[in-house]
């Protein structure tokens, strides 16, 4: 009996070290697993923390404006203004190089036959590439805006609008007829967009006093050539091609600000009409 217990006892003993041994490899391996999930997540944490490549905005093609009151050749507004003085009135600005207007006023009378009036108004805007959108981007947000604004001009009636071929990369024209009191206004605004450049003409005549009222499709064939011309002074302005209106048009520094928010500030086709109406009154 005792050297049975005996045998029992070192049998005993003997498994204890298979034991602590089958132990301490279970500790290791389970040990290296957490090393590996913490380095895995560490580098999970690494890659997803590393700054990601932003995307990139288009820079804006066109970084001038020319001088508004020279764009256009003496030759179209002597026949679109005739009694205007030679020098356009510069609409106010803030920063020309990124928005300029100009406008003309011609009044021919002809004593008690009546008188003949014409308004004529060049605006220019440009828009600058911002983090949110590129410059062309927002010229073609604001040149589509601008002509809803125009069908939109209260009291206008018979309101019609065409496109435009070879004047920019895109343009429309949109005509109406305006009643006032001083006689039968026929209105003209031809919306123009050069890259990242929104050029609007608005032309304007009547008749009054007894004149007969001029033609509405006469207007629109001087107010487009008016707009081709523009344009081309604009790409002339930045490098482009030739300008009708001005021979070597100055270019304007560039500007980081966006007109997008001021753009409205810009003539626009109801105030063309009431400027028409006021220059009426006061000749």
């Amino acid at each position: 009996m005792r050297t049975g217990g005996l045998n029992r006892l070192l049998a005993a003993a003997a498994a204890v070290p298979v034991m602590l041994i089958a132990a301490g490899c279970s500790s290791g391996s389970d040990s290296g697993s957490g090393d590996d999930a913490a380095a895995r997540k560490s580098g999970g944490a690494s890659a997803s923390t590393s700054p990601s490549a932003e995307p990139t905005v288009q820079a804006a093609a066109y970084a001038a404006l020319p001088e508004a009151c020279g764009v256009l050749s003496k030759k179209t507004l002597t026949a679109l203004v005739p009694k205007a003085p030679a020098k356009g009135k510069e609409g106010a600005s803030s920063d020309t190089a990124a928005r300029a207007s100009c406008s003309w006023s011609s009044l021919d009378n002809n004593g008690v036959k009546g008188s003949q009036f014409r308004w004529l108004n060049v605006s220019l805007v440009r828009f600058e590439t911002d983090a949110a959108s590129s410059g062309e981007q927002q010229a073609q947000e604001y040149y589509a805006k601008q002509i809803q604004d125009v069908a939109a001009t209260a009291g206008a009636k018979n309101a019609k609008s065409q496109a435009v071929a070879g004047t920019g990369d895109q343009a429309t024209t949109v005509r109406y007829d305006l009643k006032k009191s001083e006689g039968a206004f026929k209105q003209q605004t031809v919306v123009s967009r050069v890259e990242n450049v929104v050029v609007t003409v608005d032309y304007n005549g009547a008749g009054l006093a007894g004149e007969k009222t001029p033609d509405a499709a006469a207007l629109v064939k001087s107010a487009e050539l008016a707009a081709k011309e523009a344009v081309a002074a604009v790409q002339a302005a930045n490098g482009e091609g030739g300008g009708v209106g001005s021979s070597s048009p100055t270019p304007s520094k560039p500007s980081s600000k966006s007109p997008s928010a001021s753009a409205s500030a810009s003539a626009s086709p109801s105030a063309s009409a009431s400027a028409s109406a006021a220059g009426a009154k006061k000749s």
